[in-house]
């Protein structure tokens, strides 16, 4: 099949959290199994990022173009953006010239232009496509009144008309469903997670940081936004009886998002634990797996997460875990790999408290990682991805496709 992934955000820039690591997973598996994979998605500067890292791009007629991972990545030159909203007039022109070589279209994401302008001309030439909303479905957090416009102006037609829409969890599931879209049309697939192709030397992040090995080191990783819940994990640390104890530290390692990280220092600082708190800034590759590895909790208190990718990481890197039950991923970590709290600081609190003193609690969840990230890898994922293009596809037929051309 000929695949077109249409994305908001895809590597290198691993700044915007977890969908470019999801659409380059789905992307690479999908071409090593023989398919045809090209990733449309705006510019955020890949001639500058390639630059420092000695990566390789070439012009086309639409930008950018890279080739990596069997997957092409077309980048789309970017004429306004506020955060990670972007206008790519580039996108008419491609889609005017590429998309008929397409069999099916994916959209990841909601809250852009990019997904809504291609399924637009989806429509129009008889392609079916399908939309992937990665958490994004209920407006929440920032913006709210913005993010309804959106789906009065796009996000509804954007959903009707799609093939299907994929969700990650059963929580999203019913979100989805409750939020009008049918049922019929949802598809229940979960993200999956990788290991790296080799382990950071324990001890590297806690080096780097002047965290003594033996203290207890309680992790955030992931982008510090409200919808994450970070102060819920400062303020469940204050919370904890041996909090003073100078062998414990707090670290958040995270892209900022409006500014969150100084407000969780100023809350620190009102906490009177500023001292045991660590802002770090984003950690990617090598750097995210070291902080994983020497953690010895990793903590997502978000309070809505379609999945939790980086929960599943951390459970790659051995180290148990403490989510939310808001978070999608909580099901397949309960007292296997982790702990399941209500969105609460004192639920957390408590959590915190079994998982640095209960005996033997830790050791055992450390030792269901292994089991848990064995059953929870890509390949199953991908395979999932395959069949349901496949059937979209078949449903169309070849001449409503010239029709539309």
């Amino acid at each position: 099949m000929r695949i077109l992934s249409v994305t908001a955000s895809y590597a290198p820039f691993l700044e915007f959290g977890g969908p470019p690591v999801k659409v380059r997973a789905l992307a690479e598996g999908l071409a090593r199994r023989g398919h045809s994979v090209t990733v449309l998605t705006p510019d955020w500067g890949i001639e500058k990022r390639l630059s420092e890292t000695d990566g390789l791009a070439e012009r086309s007629p639409f930008g950018w173009k890279r080739e990596e991972g069997g997957v092409a990545s077309v980048y789309l030159p970017t004429w306004w953006r506020h955060r990670a909203l972007s206008w790519n007039p580039a996108a008419k022109r491609f889609c005017r010239q590429q998309l008929l070589n397409f069999d099916v279209v994916h959209v990841f994401g909601l809250y852009d232009l990019l997904g809504p302008g291609v399924a637009t001309a989806c429509r129009a030439r008889g392609i079916p496509y399908v939309v992937e909303p990665i958490g994004m479905f209920l407006p929440i957090v920032r913006s709210i009144w913005l993010k309804r416009m959106y789906h009065a102006l796009w996000g509804r037609r954007l959903l009707d008309r799609a093939a299907a829409v994929v969700a990650t969890s059963e929580q999203e599931v019913e979100e989805l469903g409750s939020g009008g879209v049918p049922r019929a049309k949802i598809t229940l697939r979960r993200n999956g997670v990788e290991s790296p192709g080799y382990w950071p030397e324990k001890g590297a992040f806690r080096r780097k940081l002047g965290i003594p090995d033996d203290a207890k080191l309680l992790l955030f990783l992931g982008r510090l936004s409200w919808k994450k819940s970070p102060e819920l994990l400062l303020k469940a640390a204050a919370a904890l009886p041996a909090l003073q104890d100078r062998e414990q530290r707090i670290v958040f390692a995270g892209p900022d998002e409006g500014g969150v990280g100084r407000h969780l220092m100023e809350m620190a600082r009102h906490l009177g634990i500023a001292g045991k708190v660590s802002l770090v800034g984003p950690v990617y590759e090598e750097a995210k797996w070291a902080a994983y590895r020497d953690a010895d909790v990793f903590v997502l208190p978000s309070q809505n997460e379609n999945f939790g990718n980086s929960a599943l990481e951390a459970v790659v890197a051995g180290t148990p875990v403490i989510v939310t039950e808001r978070c999608g991923v909580s099901p397949f970590l309960a007292d296997k790999a982790g702990l399941v709290v209500a969105h609460e600081v004192e639920a957390l609190s408590a959590a915190l408290t079994r998982m640095l003193s209960e005996p033997g609690l830790r050791v055992r969840l450390a030792h269901g990682c292994a089991d848990v990230a064995s059953r929870l890898g890509w390949d199953d994922p991908v395979r999932e991805m395959e069949a349901l293009y496949a059937r979209i596809a078949d449903k169309t037929p070849k001449r409503v496709r010239e029709a539309g051309a």
